[in-house]
């Protein structure tokens, strides 16, 4: 293991980006992290998420999850994740006078967790995909000697995750500085991939783009966040301890939630549903479970059941798994994610379910329907604004532009900026007002009174 450690002491910081220099303890009781957790309840872009497609299409006659009640669930199993955490590091750190730190851990994983998805782009990740395509195989290929190498790169992988960091760091007209003003906690706490998009591979995921790349570094620095060495010299640092807990409130929820969705639209019945969560248990506790459902009818209600009670047990394992292995976390060390070395029993049953979805859910006629529109629409949509922010003279441009809020930066003074300010309105735009625009502009949505 590696000298080098990171330190809760310093990983834990209510210091909020952008007003560094008014950095004060408030009075009351609320803590800076729950300032973080309310800031984003209350944010235009936070409630814009109830617009956004989780998997299936919205709306619809049976309600299943959309990006913000599943951001609102990521959230109570990342805060109750993150308290288990918590109560077993405050006894292994009883004699150090920063311990009472600790305490914070469950409300800057509870805000990160609400913010992790602010990033994503309308019709989920097909969003994202048709965002990267448009610069990859689209139109866009044609920028590409006009910007530099990183510039490209962040265009041609664009991330969701690095649009997050983006979205709460950056000043837009009009706003001040900071952003959202977060905590450099919470702030670290969702950058999933803590490296520049040089670095993104196969799998396209990076943390930040070429803009914020130098917030990121002050952010990481200032938490004592370990930077990694490699090969091309680029920007890598270890995740922050906490993105660990973050990221597996989000994959225990989306997979189980997921199958739950599946099952009350009758894409998956119950009879595949009630063994595969079973799955989960060791024969005493599954035999308790199938007695409790005898006494209820409804199969959704059985499901239901099912679901919390793996939700319960996965926490419990996944916080074991943190506690086990966090001086490799601290030395950033760790491969893999907390579901990756939690016990056989629930890791089975997990991997079981994440290989149903794949087969059953996210290749469902539904689910491709809505990821073929929603590429359609913002195909058409990065199309019309990119060439209208490089011809705004024009007078086509200067009224599609005029559609633009204010606070995105379609005058910017490099190409660059001014592509940044098209992808700032684009994945900031709803399901359904990606669609509006899209018909409007095709003539299929206009409204002429007699």
């Amino acid at each position: 293991m590696t000298e080098n450690v990171m330190t809760w002491d310093r990983l834990i910081n209510d210091k909020r980006f952008g007003l560094e220099h008014y950095h004060d303890s408030k009075p009351g009781h609320r803590s800076d992290f729950q300032r973080d957790f309310d800031r984003l309840v209350f944010s235009s872009p936070f409630r814009r998420l109830q617009n956004k497609t989780q998997v299936f299409p919205l709306p619809g006659s049976i309600f299943v999850h959309n990006r913000l009640t599943h951001s609102m669930e990521v959230s109570c199993v990342g805060r109750s994740l993150a308290r288990e955490i918590s109560i077993a590091l405050r006894e292994k750190y009883a004699a150090e006078p920063w311990v009472s730190k600790l305490d914070d851990m469950g409300e800057i994983v509870a805000a990160a967790c609400l913010a992790h998805d602010l990033g994503n782009p309308p019709f989920g990740h097909s969003g994202e995909k048709a965002i990267s395509s448009y610069f990859s195989e689209g139109k866009g290929r044609l920028l590409e000697s006009k910007l530099t190498a990183g510039q490209w790169n962040d265009l041609t992988h664009f991330e969701g995750n690095a649009n997050a960091f983006r979205l709460l760091t950056h000043q837009f007209n009009g706003r001040r500085p900071g952003g959202f003003a977060m905590t450099y906690s919470t702030l670290a706490s969702i950058v999933k991939y803590p490296f520049e998009s040089s670095l993104a591979g196969a799998h396209g995921k990076f943390g930040f783009f070429t803009s914020e790349k130098d917030d990121f570094i002050k952010v990481a620095d200032e938490l004592g966040m370990l930077p990694v060495k490699n090969s091309d010299n680029a920007v890598r640092y270890a995740r922050h301890p906490l993105v660990y807990i973050v990221e597996a409130a989000d994959d225990i929820c989306y997979e189980v939630m997921d199958i739950e969705d599946a099952h009350k639209l009758k894409i998956i019945s119950t009879e595949e549903v009630l063994p595969l969560f079973l799955a989960f248990f060791d024969d005493a506790r599954k035999a308790h479970m199938e007695r409790v459902m005898g006494y209820v009818d409804d199969p959704n209600e059985k499901i239901a059941y099912l679901r919390s009670s793996i939700i319960g047990v996965l926490v419990n394992r996944c916080a074991d798994a943190f506690v086990k292995n966090e001086d490799e976390i601290l030395a950033g060390e760790f491969k893999g994610s907390l579901l990756d070395h939690i016990s056989p029993l629930e890791r089975d049953g997990y991997r079981a379910c994440e290989a149903l979805s794949w087969k059953r859910i996210y290749g469902a006629s539904d689910v491709v329907d809505i990821e073929l529109a929603g590429t359609r629409i913002i195909s058409f949509l990065m199309n019309e604004l990119v060439e209208a922010v490089q011809n705004p003279d024009l007078n086509y441009s200067r009224l599609l532009l005029a559609k633009v809020p204010e606070q995105y930066e379609i005058q910017s003074p490099t190409l660059y900026g001014k592509l940044q300010a098209v992808l700032d309105h684009i994945s900031g735009m709803t399901d359904v007002y990606a669609l509006d625009l899209y018909r409007k502009l095709n003539g299929m949505s206009l409204k002429i009174n007699n």
